[in-house]
């Protein structure tokens, strides 16, 4: 089964992202693309077919979610659903008041977006009332796009080293690259996007990865010329890595 779908941000790094994880999901099928709400709601209006609208909330002229509450007061359509996309987690009541399927909070990776896909697919599978098998979602790509000085920037998994917390913002330190990429996220909201199997939390200012330790004690790790010592909290998944470790 195919979903047809749009996708509407008025930031043109968001939105070829967007397409990008669009275009590698077997399931969904892009009919067209939006950098602002007025030419999307027009579009739909015009397109009974469409399914699905990938939607950026905080756009200039009219927002998504006022976009998503004409569509529902206008539409006769029970099917046209949306996802909504925004770098602005106290939106997300607003976002779920419209019913929406799901809130993609910003920068999310491609297994953020994959979820929330597959969710809309679980719901039309069930509104057409068939037994469809979800199609196989490729492998999520090994990168993440944080905003860096109002850019997404993209940064690949694998030239992370480590990360450090500093209230509000990290620092991720990369391979090869003299100065870290600083971000305004949170340690723990960067932690849920990172995969488990080759990152390791050490502190509460720390995420390592496994791959760049040069070596260990029971209370630290060196990477490169840094040495990140272990927290009491954290010291009982330290353990279990390091007996995983040794020979």
């Amino acid at each position: 089964m195919q979903i047809n779908c749009i996708a509407v941000d008025d930031e043109p790094a968001a939105l070829n992202l967007i397409i990008n994880y669009i275009n590698q999901t077997p399931f969904l099928s892009l009919m067209a693309r939006f950098n602002n709400a007025i030419d999307a709601l027009k579009y739909v209006h015009e397109n009974q077919d469409l399914q699905l609208i990938f939607l950026d909330i905080r756009m200039a002229d009219l927002s998504g979610v006022e976009l998503a509450r004409i569509i529902e007061q206008s539409d006769r359509r029970k099917n046209l659903r949306v996802i909504f996309t925004t770098a602005y987690d106290h939106y997300a009541l607003d976002g779920f008041r419209v019913d929406a399927i799901d809130y993609l909070l910003k920068p999310f990776n491609f297994v953020d977006f994959s979820r929330a896909a597959t969710k809309a697919y679980e719901y039309f599978v069930m509104l057409n009332g068939a037994q469809q098998p979800i199609a196989a979602v490729p492998a999520a790509p090994q990168f993440l796009y944080l905003k860096v000085e109002h850019q997404l920037h993209k940064v690949d998994i694998d030239n992370i080293l480590y990360i450090e917390g500093l209230k509000d913002y990290v620092k991720l330190y990369l391979k090869n690259e003299e100065k870290p990429v600083l971000t305004l996220m949170s340690l723990k909201k960067l932690e849920e996007k990172l995969p488990t199997e080759l990152f390791l939390r050490l502190h509460r200012s720390f995420i390592v990865s496994k791959a760049a330790i040069k070596s260990a004690t029971k209370t630290s790790v060196q990477i490169g010329a840094e040495t990140i010592y272990v927290s009491d909290q954290f010291k009982d998944n330290f353990s279990q890595f390091l007996k995983q470790w040794v020979l």
